[in-house]
């Protein structure tokens, strides 16, 4: 699979090199350069499938420069019941996005029984597991930077602490998150977390983001990437949901 910049301006390329880089050089995003078919006869394979062999069998579609049998190992550490837990007390955690059923032909997916109790967990964790294995393939090491109004913030430090290769510098608005999500960014004792609370908006923080990864040279030259939504590994990872 070869992805496009959505400016057109920037040369094709493979996963790996775009799940480390973020943007595009020509400040674009990246996008599949067509989008897999999947039959019929895939999706009765798939019905049998546990959440990690299900992630595995979709995500090779889109993930072909990652060997399948390192990310079916890859999805089975990353999609485990210890790890998607955290829901209530009747949930089967090992279905890992179990359905919760209303009444006949009406349910819920679960999908905030991960660590941080936030529907990101659900892609992150992966993208966690994908961070790693990228650096250590190629020696290299990544400074990831986000904004985060709460969620996106937890989410990301808890899939990224202590990983190997990788620092996270997260900026959040001072005073304008829940406590309770303050608590988990703010409490993590990892050496690779560093938390910046901004006197100001969301926004401003946001602004601050797009402002480094616009500077192309300082991005490349810092090894900058993200785990927002530009980071089309974070989105295959949610398609599988």
């Amino acid at each position: 699979m070869r992805y496009v910049s959505t400016r057109g301006r920037a040369p094709e390329a493979e996963f790996l090199s775009i799940l480390l880089s973020g943007l595009a050089p020509d400040g674009g995003l990246y996008l599949p350069a067509h989008y897999p078919l999947v039959t019929a006869g895939d999706l009765d394979e798939w019905r049998a499938l546990d959440y990690a062999s299900l992630a595995a069998q979709i995500l090779r579609r889109f993930f072909t420069d990652v060997p399948i049998a390192r990310l079916e190992a890859l999805c089975q550490r990353t999609y485990t019941a210890a790890t998607f837990g955290f829901g209530r007390g009747d949930s089967n955690a090992r279905e890992i996005a179990p359905l919760r059923w209303l009444e006949p032909g009406l349910a819920l997916l679960e999908l905030s029984n991960g660590p941080t109790l936030a529907f990101k967990d659900m892609a992150l964790q992966l993208v966690g597991e994908l961070f790693e294995y990228a650096l250590a393939r190629g020696g290299t090491r990544l400074n990831v930077l986000g904004a985060t109004s709460g969620d996106t913030g937890s989410a990301a430090e808890y899939a990224l602490r202590s990983r190997p290769g990788i620092n996270v510098f997260m900026l959040s608005p001072h005073g304008r998150m829940s406590e309770f999500q303050r608590a988990q960014m703010y409490s993590l004792p990892d050496a690779n977390i560093f938390n910046i609370a901004v006197n100001g908006t969301f926004d401003q923080c946001q602004d601050m983001v797009k402002a480094v990864f616009a500077d192309r040279g300082f991005r490349e030259h810092y090894q900058i990437g993200t785990v927002n939504s530009i980071n089309w590994g974070r989105i295959a990872a949610q398609v599988v949901y």
